[in-house]
């Protein structure tokens, strides 16, 4: 089993344990989301590097969202890719803003492709709001300025460039 089918599998796994959803849906739909996204700018992620950045889209949210840890990561997958779930992983806080902080952002600069994972990820939700015509999308527009301001990096242009054409 390649590394990114034992990530899928273990994510999924996950998220259906804990009944996680994404908007009231299997929460598969959003990592598969995350994963196509992925897939999509993938070259732009150096070819030794891509298994670990595609794997880490599937398990981005396991921290958070299913009550696991960076080993529980770490040990269904690699080092690396917990390195990416863990970076990709809020702060404690009451609002968004409280959770998605300066340190939050930081950790995300700080690690290897962390940038192009939470950028997939952004661009997911965006588009899935849209098309859902969800409150969420005005709450992303909202975010938009300070989003980019935080994780702007030149060797994700095409990404930033297609998230602001949503």
């Amino acid at each position: 089993m390649s590394m990114i089918e034992k990530a899928k599998k273990y994510a999924i796994d996950c998220h259906e344990k804990t009944e996680h959803l994404y908007d009231g849906k299997p929460y598969v739909i959003h990592l598969q989301m995350v994963f196509d996204t992925a897939n999509k700018f993938i070259y732009l992620v150096p070819e030794e590097q891509r298994e670990n950045v595609l794997a880490a889209c599937w398990v981005h949210d396991v921290i958070e969202d299913c009550r696991q840890t960076y080993n529980d990561v770490k040990k269904a997958t690699n080092e690396e890719i917990a390195e990416l779930a863990y970076a990709l992983t809020n702060e404690k806080g009451r609002t968004r803003h409280e959770r998605a902080n300066d340190k939050y952002y930081e950790g995300i600069r700080q690690t290897p492709f962390a940038i192009f994972v939470k950028v997939c990820d952004r661009i997911s939700n965006y588009e899935y709001s849209k098309k859902q015509g969800s409150k969420m999308t005005e709450v992303y527009e909202k975010e938009m300025g300070g989003f980019i301001e935080q994780l702007y990096d030149a060797r994700y242009e095409e990404m930033f460039n297609y998230l602001l054409s949503l």
